[in-house]
């Protein structure tokens, strides 16, 4: 069963009554990493250097706790 950790981004947020739009991006830094590679994010920039995901959110727990910026985990298993 494969599974798959990408680290991503908050890139903006559409707060809205009831629901929130997300847009997510993978993790990259702009002024380039440190050469020996301790930088997480330039580990996973190099595995998944290119991701987007757009979502809308209407559970009342979670909507308006997303600030853009923010960085999260997402973990793929395949549903089986």
């Amino acid at each position: 069963m494969p599974k798959m950790r990408a680290k991503m981004q908050v890139l903006s947020v559409n707060d809205q009554p009831g629901s929130t739009g997300l847009v997510l991006g993978a993790v990259y830094k702009k002024d380039g990493y440190p050469e020996d590679g301790s930088d997480e994010n330039n580990t996973f920039a190099r595995w998944t250097p290119q991701a987007n995901l757009n979502m809308v959110i209407n559970n009342p727990d979670l909507v308006g706790t997303f600030k853009t910026g923010e960085e999260y985990y997402l973990d793929f298993t395949l549903a089986e």
